[in-house]
């Protein structure tokens, strides 16, 4: 018997930070040449939280992880791995994670992070998801955090207006159940030849940080826009469709869809190409606009707060993102 087929990665605990700044549309409107009509029809933001001085992707992360694990009424030291997915890391290193873990105190965790952008999540879990099944670990905390507004060009209205800062945070565990729960199975994926579609194409280890790039706004998010949401529905609506088929499910049983929250027309378009009613597509990007790597976490967090996760459903992750990266995940809670 392939030991894998003992264990389970169940999800024990949840959490998200978002810092206390909001900026609205409205505010953007004042530097902008732009409204708050134009970016809502275009993307469905309202407004987006934007991280204080003192804040960081490790400070957000800490806050996040914080909750995640006093929600599944673990101790810190009884971590086994501290993942951060993040493409905003406080330094160069060390990790954002080993941070993180200080902060925490789980001093018994190995700590890294893990580079997938707005995928980083997705990609997170799918390694806590074959560690636990394994059978390895018994506790592994993954937490994506982004301090987004550290990267945008807030002159440029095509990236400034998408995106904002926050963390969220899932405690995975590893279980012996023998029915069908957790996480029961996750697809990820990479095409590095559509590596320019999103970028900060500034230099570091290719030719160290440069004048010349910092002065050409080349530590900036670079993004092709209409390019990029062609390529984004077509491998969500792929990865989404080879996770239930993987797992024999049926687009109707499936309770709620928690994509990646890039762009509110890229997510009508992948439910109206999957026929799946929008009424069951979880959003947060009205009021948290892109928050990359934390928006699945984050919006796995309001919604078994808002209680619209309920014991026996099942939800499916599905996320795209720089790389070019994409993936899903099927959890039965």
């Amino acid at each position: 018997m392939n030991p894998s087929s003992l264990f389970k990665a169940t999800i024990a605990g949840t959490g998200s930070y978002l810092p206390v700044k909001i900026v609205s549309n409205k505010d953007l409107e004042k530097n902008l040449a732009t409204s708050d009509e134009w970016i809502t029809t275009r993307t469905g933001i309202k407004e987006r939280r934007i991280a204080a001085d003192n804040e960081s992707a490790s400070t957000m992360a800490f806050e996040a992880g914080k909750k995640a694990l006093l929600s599944a009424g673990l101790n810190p030291d009884q971590v086994d791995m501290v993942i951060v997915c993040t493409s905003t890391p406080d330094i160069l290193f060390p990790s954002t994670a080993c941070f993180v873990q200080k902060e925490l105190g789980a001093l018994n965790s190995a700590a890294y992070d893990i580079s997938a952008v707005c995928s980083g999540f997705v990609f997170g879990l799918s390694i806590a998801e074959q560690y636990l099944k394994a059978g390895r670990y018994d506790h592994i905390l993954v937490i994506g955090s982004e301090a987004n507004s550290r990267i945008v060009d807030w002159s440029d209205r095509s990236t400034c207006i998408l995106f904002g800062d926050g963390a969220g945070a899932v405690l995975l565990k590893k279980t012996d159940q023998k029915e069908p729960v957790g996480v029961l199975s996750s697809h990820i994926y990479s095409d590095g030849a559509l590596a320019n579609l999103i970028s900060v194409p500034g230099g570091i280890g290719k030719t160290g940080v440069n004048k010349k790039d910092i002065d050409d706004n080349k530590y900036f998010i670079k993004m092709s826009g209409n390019a990029t949401f062609k390529a984004a529905v077509k491998r969500m609506v792929s990865v989404i469709r080879e996770a239930l088929d993987y797992n024999n499910i049926k687009i109707d049983e499936v309770s709620l869809l928690l994509p990646h929250q890039a762009n509110q027309r890229i997510v009508s378009a992948v439910a109206e190409k999957l026929n799946f009613p929008e009424e069951k597509v979880y959003m947060t990007i009205q009021k948290y606009g892109n928050t990359s790597a934390a928006s699945i976490p984050i919006g796995i967090a309001d919604a078994r707060e808002e209680e619209k996760i309920k014991p026996g459903d099942v939800s499916v992750l599905a996320v795209v993102g720089a790389g070019l990266t994409w993936g899903s995940a099927v959890i039965k809670w």
